[in-house]
């Protein structure tokens, strides 16, 4: 991992600050060494690189807007629903798991959420899914939103500037998310214990040995979009034994014909489920295209599911490659 990427604690320092003014004035005295010392043990203020934006927290977020489920997700993960003060751009139901401690979650937008909305909520970070929710025309820019004092932070794995983007991304990469979360927003043991278990989860998986290979199929119906091979796909299908058949293009997602799809002749078909565009639809894609309707994974219909918001990374990750697992030894 670049080192411009290397998360880091701002020195804490004592400082003699002097108020100017009249009779009423003072000046406050040096920072006392306890001052200090809470300080540097509260682990703030804290600057991280975040997809080429530097962003400094002084404190913990107290005041959070969440755009995409992953980041909401996460933040629920960690035990920290009482600070999100409103969602949008769900994929989603949350997992039942959650269900009760997002009841409170105010939705924002089905969208991305307008930067009046975004700001209506008077959160003190955007924690973004996609470094295009933070635009002008979305929840706002980087830099006007720091201007009126709302942080932003992009989850790690959404980056896409060069050296900034995983490549490729690995379970280490997302549990390394985890824990810089963490530290953002003062709840390192929390991170400890949520990467803690998912990794004793993801280490019990058995892979599929069967030598499988398979198509991740997204969405699309002329030109299929799919999984490619340094995103949140190639991690998921590699941790479940299945050989991508896109696997040689470098980048998460990508177009791919269905004349190159067919010629593959994957073994078996991951089909995202998605209220927008559902798993039932794309196996009546597949079943109505003369083309695809003839590859023998179609024809017996060898499918495995995979939900819309497991499919970037984030909490889910882990739950869907024992999902695969599990599809795959059912279909025998």
């Amino acid at each position: 991992m670049p080192a411009s990427r290397s998360l880091f604690i701002a020195a804490p320092f004592a400082a003699i600050l002097l108020l100017g003014g009249c009779a009423t004035g003072s000046v406050a005295g040096p920072a006392t060494p306890d001052a200090t010392a809470d300080a540097a043990a509260s682990g703030y203020p804290l600057t991280i690189d975040n997809c080429g934006t530097e962003v400094t927290f002084e404190a913990a977020p107290e005041r959070v807007v969440t755009i995409k489920s992953s980041t909401l997700e996460l933040l629920l993960a960690l035990g920290l629903e009482d600070r999100v003060v409103g969602s949008a751009f769900s994929d989603g139901p949350v997992p039942d798991a959650y269900t009760g401690a997002a009841s409170g979650v105010e939705a924002l937008s089905e969208k991305v959420p307008s930067q009046e909305a975004t700001l209506a909520a008077e959160p003190d970070l955007v924690f973004a899914g996609w470094e295009s929710n933070l635009s002008a025309e979305g929840a706002g820019d980087r830099e006007t939103l720091a201007k009126l004092g709302v942080a932003t932070y992009v989850a790690p794995a959404a980056c896409k500037g060069e050296g900034y983007m995983p490549n490729p991304l690995t379970f280490d990469e997302v549990f390394r998310e985890f824990e810089e979360a963490g530290d953002i927003f003062g709840v390192p043991d929390a991170a400890a214990d949520l990467v803690s278990t998912q990794r004793a989860e993801l280490d019990a998986i058995e892979p599929n040995a069967d030598g499988l290979t398979a198509l991740w199929y997204s969405s699309g119906d002329e030109t299929p979009f799919v999984g490619a091979g340094i995103g949140a796909p190639q991690m998921i299908m590699q941790a479940a034994g299945l050989e991508n058949i896109a696997a040689d293009v470098e980048d998460t997602w990508t177009s791919m014909g269905w004349e190159a799809i067919v010629a593959a002749n994957p073994d078996v078909i991951v089909l995202v489920d998605a209220a927008w565009n559902t798993a039932e639809q794309k196996i009546a894609h597949l079943e109505a295209n003369a083309a695809t309707a003839a590859l023998p994974a179609v024809q017996a219909k060898r499918y495995l599911v995979v939900d819309f918001p497991a499919t970037e990374a984030g909490v889910r990750n882990v739950g869907a490659v024992a999902s695969l697992v599990d599809q795959l030894g059912a279909l025998g």
